[in-house]
């Protein structure tokens, strides 16, 4: 089968299309003939060293969507045929998503509805399930409560906000100015341009947010801390930088719980997926495909996933 590989850790030039044999499934595991494949910035981490994989070379890919061609000893839950999306798998070692074919286990993957295409589902996959820790785990998020997705047009952004929208919460976000009026379609009840110099005071103009999902902590936690309510629930899921101090002139005062989270610990990946792939089929929670690239345009879609601009998420399609 062919899959994007790196034998050593570096820029995007690094990605290539190898020709690897085939695996067979475990214990408790499935292979998916895969049928998209989504591109994320965790993806480039991996990719760069700057998070750790067991060895080289390495599939690249966090999430996946496909058709189930084979099942391991003891699986149950699943049948060859079946259609499924999964995320988790590219943190521990463990085979990568860019590929025609990935082993993966039972407790990361659920069905995909034949309402949601396998592009969607595999643009779906880490993000939602990155959403649905923050809002449902961390957070506790109930309805009529304020909440503020910081970069809502990025892929966890913009799931973020349909997903806060659906659980009854008045959404606050912040983007572009081109991309307000689609924020407002997916849920947003108001939407800031994030290059506003005056942001954090048009923000606490219109609520003192109950939760904030933070993308970029190391910048913005001070304001958060500032504009939240008292009891308010920061979860960060982001940082440029690896320092971020603690404002504690403003969030003591006000009782804040801060969490900084990674959705590889989500302690139920599988059962996330199968909340999210409800959501998506009754058009409730609905991942934006900005771009499709093949496997060949790996690198170039790897680039364009923090260099470029667009709302939604990027795929791979074998």
């Amino acid at each position: 089968m062919r899959a994007v590989r790196y034998h050593e850790h570096g820029g995007p030039n690094v990605l290539q299309v190898d020709e690897i044999d085939d695996q067979d499934p475990g214990q408790g595991e499935v292979r998916i003939d895969v049928e998209a494949a989504g591109v994320n910035p965790v993806d480039t981490y991996f990719r760069t060293g700057e998070y750790p994989v067991d060895s080289l070379p390495m599939i690249s890919g966090s999430d996946v969507a496909g058709v189930v061609d084979a099942v391991g000893e003891g699986v149950e839950e699943f049948a060859v045929g079946d259609r499924v999306f999964a995320t988790g798998l590219g943190n521990l070692g463990r085979q990568g998503t860019y590929a025609e074919a990935v082993i993966a286990p039972v407790d990361a993957l659920a069905e995909l509805p034949e309402a949601v295409s396998f592009s969607e589902g595999a643009a779906m996959s880490l993000v939602g399930v990155t959403a649905w820790q923050a809002f449902v785990y961390h957070a506790g998020l109930e309805p009529g409560e304020a909440c503020l997705v910081q970069s809502g047009s990025g892929g966890v952004g913009h799931v973020a906000v349909q997903l806060a929208d659906a659980m009854g919460a008045r959404v606050l976000t912040t983007a572009s100015e081109t991309h307000h009026d689609h924020l407002r379609d997916l849920g947003a009840d108001a939407v800031f341009d994030y290059r506003r110099d005056d942001l954090e005071e048009a923000v606490a103009d219109v609520a003192a947010p109950d939760v904030i999902l933070e993308t970029i902590t190391n910048e913005y936690f001070g304001m958060d801390a500032r504009i939240a309510a008292t009891g308010g629930r920061i979860v960060g899921i982001g940082n440029t930088d690896s320092e971020a101090a603690v404002p504690m002139s403003a969030s003591k005062p006000k009782d804040l719980r801060f969490q900084m989270m990674t959705m590889y610990n989500t302690p139920d990946i599988g059962e996330a997926l199968s909340r999210l792939a409800y959501l998506a089929e009754t058009g409730q929670v609905v991942p934006e495909v900005a771009r499709t690239y093949d496997l060949d345009e790996a690198a170039e879609a790897q680039r364009a996933v923090l260099e470029g601009s667009f709302l939604g998420k990027l795929v791979l399609t074998p």
